[in-house]
């Protein structure tokens, strides 16, 4: 993927007002016959070709007509120079050869000349411009980051808002990204959307800053999406979008790039429906635009396939992909053409197809090289169709030589391999293997734990073992998983994220089991609240959490809000039909239990309302750790 600064850099060499801040009599003529510069710009052309000024040597006209003069008098000397005006000259020649630089060696040597004929306040375009040549290259942030500290501290003086100044903040954002300082980038960041927003009250267009804009927009998605924060970076992403819906042939094949973006945006965070429509367009675009056999729409095709599985359209999936194998075939590009088999396996065994799903995978490995990444999933995705045929021992042994592969790559390739050890641990929970399972994934956490811009992975593996040590009984050590996982997955999904309601229904349960009815309701009262808002109140999960606060009440003796939320439980399967008769029936069974109870209570003191939701930090809710 292009780096962002390759944009800024095309759109800051392109602008002519983009230039060096020289003093006004900067170019001033040498003699009345050179070329003169419009001397209502205050700035030389440092960012755009220049021409060299010449002074006339001969004049040809003189010596033709008057042959008879004395030949010493045929070539006229040089006008003899001042010295501001050969200082100045020299200037436009440094200059001159900093904008001819192509390489980046040759513009740092350049720049080295530029730094003693010009002072600091001078500097400040091109060093931004140097600082964007290295960080579009992106081998060496920390003298990126140099190179946009000085065009930031020489551009930002007056406290005005400025392209330039925007410009130089994004850069810094950018190279302090690269450092991993997050935190250090999104200021930045900010901030340049800020200066880029009192711009456009100013009166600025769009063809002005938009190039600018999305540069900040993309980079603020990408740092937010690196500190787990991705449901806030597809606010970003969307605004990419908008930008380039702006400025954009509506057919662009880079229109149809940014809508596949926010297409896979979508899928990451498990929001397969609202990634649907955006994957849909990007496809429209790059099949007009390029054909059919294209890669990008045989790229196109293999995320709409994976979105159709998140969205349980197995068999529209496995049409995708197989489309998408074509055209990948018909390009020679073996390494994604495995991927997508892999893919198609998969699909296959979500169909219930085990039998060709294991055909197509024994075709595969013969392909793969004996201790490859790709090899290690192969047996993974093995496992997972055995499993489902009961074929316990076949598949633990591909599940161990899987895991003896991908021993040896979590140096190499840390995020590839907790991935895979996530899967594996899934298939020896299906086999009822929960240590090894709790075990696997308590190493896939270490491994994620390094890697902080996957904190949404950290966040699913922590409610994983929470869940695995809530149903093994060991309650006491569920409680610290599901809490962190809690707070990771808020952070990176939002607080009314469907994941984030079933850990809290989990935590509820934690609570519950130990004999702490008034946190176990605090719990599932945020559970409740969470599904109602993300899967609707009538979804069988928010039902079931809404059952489940009516028993925590139901324990505290609070049998008037117990026998409320149980009624909601009745009305909203009666919502279901024929479909939740069983469910109904106990939901009616556990209402009069409720209500025998309550006949037999006399007592004022039991609560009579619903006990208030726990204290918020950035919309998280915190566990109370005692009852009062």
């Amino acid at each position: 993927m292009r780096r962002v600064s390759s944009t800024l850099l095309s759109h800051l060499s392109h602008r002519r007002n983009f230039a060096l801040h020289l003093p006004r009599n900067y170019i001033a003529p040498i003699s009345s016959s050179l070329p003169t510069t419009d001397h209502h710009d205050p700035h030389s052309s440092l960012l755009r070709p220049c021409t060299k000024n010449h002074a006339l040597l001969t004049k040809t006209h003189q010596f033709q007509t008057n042959q008879s003069q004395n030949l010493n008098t045929l070539v006229e000397k040089p006008a003899q120079m001042s010295s501001r005006q050969r200082k100045i000259k020299e200037r436009s020649e440094i200059e001159e050869a900093f904008e001819s630089a192509k390489t980046t060696d040759s513009m740092l040597e350049a720049f080295k000349d530029m730094e003693s004929a010009f002072d600091e306040r001078e500097l400040g375009l091109a060093s931004l411009k140097v600082g964007l040549k290295l960080d579009q290259e992106g081998e060496d942030p920390e003298k990126t980051l140099s190179f946009a500290s000085r065009a930031l501290n020489s551009l930002d003086r007056d406290e005005k808002p400025s392209l330039p100044v925007a410009m130089a903040l994004q850069l810094m954002g950018s190279a302090n990204y690269s450092l991993k300082r997050f935190n250090d980038s999104l200021g930045y960041l900010n901030r340049a959307n800020r200066v880029l927003g009192r711009l456009e009250e100013e009166g600025f267009s769009g063809g002005d800053i938009g190039p600018v804009l999305h540069a900040v927009q993309l980079e603020l998605a990408n740092v937010k999406t690196a500190m787990g924060r991705r449901e806030e970076a597809l606010g970003n992403l969307r605004k990419c979008l908008e930008i380039k819906e702006m400025t954009l042939e509506k057919d662009s094949r880079e229109l149809g790039n940014a809508n596949r973006d926010l297409a896979e945006a979508y899928a990451a965070v498990l929001n397969f429906k609202e990634a649907l429509p955006f994957i849909l367009k990007a496809l429209e675009i790059h099949k007009d635009q390029l054909g059919h056999n294209s890669v990008e729409v045989a790229q196109d095709r293999r995320l709409l396939g994976v979105i159709y599985t998140g969205l349980e359209k197995h068999e529209k999936a496995l049409e995708q992909n197989e489309l998408s194998q074509k055209v990948l075939k018909n390009w020679g590009l073996s390494s994604e053409l495995l991927r997508a088999e892999i893919d198609a396996a998969n699909m296959q065994i979500a169909l219930g197809k085990f039998d060709e799903a294991i055909n197509t995978l024994k075709c595969i490995v013969q392909q793969t090289d004996k201790d490859s990444e790709t090899r290690a999933l192969v047996f993974v995705s093995m496992a997972k169709a055995l499993c489902n045929q009961e074929k316990f021992v076949d598949s633990k042994r591909c599940l161990e030589i899987a895991s003896g592969i991908l021993d040896k790559k979590e140096t190499e390739k840390p995020l590839e391999v907790a991935e895979a050890y996530m899967e594996i641990a899934m298939q020896y929970e299906t086999m009822n293997e929960f240590e090894t399972a709790i075990s696997l994934l308590k190493r896939t956490l270490a491994m994620l734990e390094k890697l902080p811009q996957e904190q949404h992975s950290e966040g699913s593996v922590s409610a994983r073992i929470g869940w695995l040590l809530l149903l093994t009984g060991k309650v006491p050590q569920a409680i610290p998983y599901l809490e962190s996982a809690a707070e990771r997955m808020t952070e990176s999904f939002g607080p009314k994220h469907f994941g984030v309601g079933y850990i809290y229904n989990n935590l509820g349960a934690a609570y519950l089991e130990l004999d702490r009815p008034q946190s176990a309701a605090q719990m599932f009262a945020v559970a409740k609240d969470i599904m109602d808002v993300s899967l609707g109140p009538h979804h069988t999960d928010s039902i079931e959490a809404c059952q489940n606060l009516s028993k925590a009440y139901g324990v505290m003796g609070s049998y008037a809000l117990a026998i409320e939320f149980q009624q909601r439980v009745i009305d909203a399967y009666e919502s279901h039909g024929r479909s939740a008769q069983d469910e109904l029936k106990e939901a009616h069974r556990l209402l009069e239990q409720l209500q025998k109870k309550a006949r037999g209570t006399f007592s004022n003191e039991l609560p009579t309302r619903a006990l208030p939701l726990p204290h918020t930090k950035s919309s998280q809710p915190n566990v109370p750790f005692s009852e009062k």
